[in-house]
C-alpha cells in the first residue's frame, strides 16, 4: 500500500514538474504559457528587424498583463472613451473578417489605369489667388469676390502675360514668385472644385472665378501629361481605392437593409 501512495505522490510531482515548466510567468489571476509566449515572440520577431531578446520581452508581457488588470481594477472597462476605441477596434475587425479577403484580392490592369486616367489626367496650372481667411463673414467673402472679379477683368484685357499679373495681384505667397505655376497635379492632390474646373481646360485658357476654402482662383491652364509619362503608382493606387469604395458600398448596402435607420439630413 504504502509503494503505491509513493508511486501515485511521484508521478504526482512529476505532473506538477512538467505543469511548471511550461509556464513562464504567472501575474496575478494571469497565467503565461511557454507556447503562449513562444507564439507572441515568433510573431514579433517576424515583424520587426531588431527584436528583443527573450528576456525584453517577456518583462513586456508581465508589464501588459499588470497594466491590463490594473486597469480592470479601477474599472476602465467601463470608461466612455476606452469603450469608443473598442467599439471602434470591433468595427475593423468585422471589417477584416467580412471584405478584407476580397479587398485584398483586387487587382488593378494597364486597361483600368488608362480609362481611368483619361477622365483623370494629371494637370499643370498656374494662378492667381485672392483669398479670404478660415472663418471669414459674409461680408468679407464678398468683399473678396468683389477684388476677384475686378482682377479677372483686368486679366482678360490685358496684354500682359500671366505670370506678370500674377506678381502684381496673387495673395499667394508659394506660388507668386514662380508666374503661380503650381506644378503637376491631379484629381486626389488638388481640392476638388479646382481640378473639376481645370479638367475640361484647353492648354493656354484662363478661367475664373473658381471658389475654393482658400478664396477665389484666377487659373491658366499650361499643360496636360500624357498616361505614358503620368505618375503610374498613383493612378494605381487611385483605381484601387475606387475599387475598394465599391467593396465598401456594396457591403453595406446589403448590411443596412437589416437595421431599421432614420436620417434627418435638413438637421445638418
Amino acid at each position: 500500500m504504502k509503494l503505491i501512495i509513493s508511486i501515485l505522490l511521484l508521478i504526482s510531482a512529476n505532473s506538477y514538474a512538467q505543469k511548471a515548466t511550461d509556464v513562464v510567468a504567472q501575474v496575478g489571476k494571469k497565467t503565461i504559457t511557454v507556447e503562449e509566449f513562444n507564439k507572441k515572440y515568433n510573431e514579433v520577431k517576424s515583424q520587426t528587424i531588431n527584436p528583443p531578446t527573450k528576456e525584453q520581452f517577456l518583462e513586456d508581457l508581465v508589464r501588459y498583463e499588470v497594466g491590463l488588470q490594473e486597469a480592470e481594477k479601477r474599472g476602465l472597462q467601463k470608461d466612455p472613451i476606452v469603450l469608443d476605441r473598442f467599439n471602434q477596434e470591433m468595427y475593423k475587425a468585422l471589417l477584416e473578417k467580412d471584405i478584407g479577403p476580397r479587398i485584398q484580392k483586387i487587382q488593378v490592369s494597364d486597361k483600368e489605369m488608362q480609362e481611368w486616367y483619361a477622365k483623370n489626367p494629371e494637370l499643370r496650372t498656374s494662378h492667381i489667388l485672392i483669398e479670404f481667411k478660415p472663418g471669414a463673414t459674409p461680408a468679407q467673402i464678398a468683399e473678396a469676390k468683389k477684388r476677384a472679379t475686378e482682377i479677372f477683368e483686368e486679366v482678360k484685357k490685358s496684354k500682359r502675360p500671366f505670370e506678370e499679373l500674377v506678381k502684381l495681384y496673387s495673395d499667394d505667397a508659394l506660388s507668386k514668385q514662380a508666374g503661380g505655376d503650381i506644378g503637376w497635379q491631379s484629381r486626389v492632390t488638388l481640392v476638388p472644385g479646382y481640378y473639376d474646373a481645370i479638367v475640361n481646360m484647353k492648354v493656354g485658357e484662363i478661367k475664373g472665378l473658381i471658389e475654393s476654402q482658400f478664396g477665389f482662383h484666377i487659373i491658366k491652364l499650361t499643360g496636360r501629361r500624357s498616361f505614358e509619362n503620368a505618375n503610374k503608382r498613383q493612378i494605381r493606387a487611385a483605381v484601387f481605392d475606387e475599387k475598394r469604395k465599391q467593396i465598401f458600398n456594396e457591403y453595406f448596402d446589403k448590411l443596412k437593409k437589416s437595421y431599421p435607420i432614420k436620417e434627418n439630413k435638413s438637421a445638418l
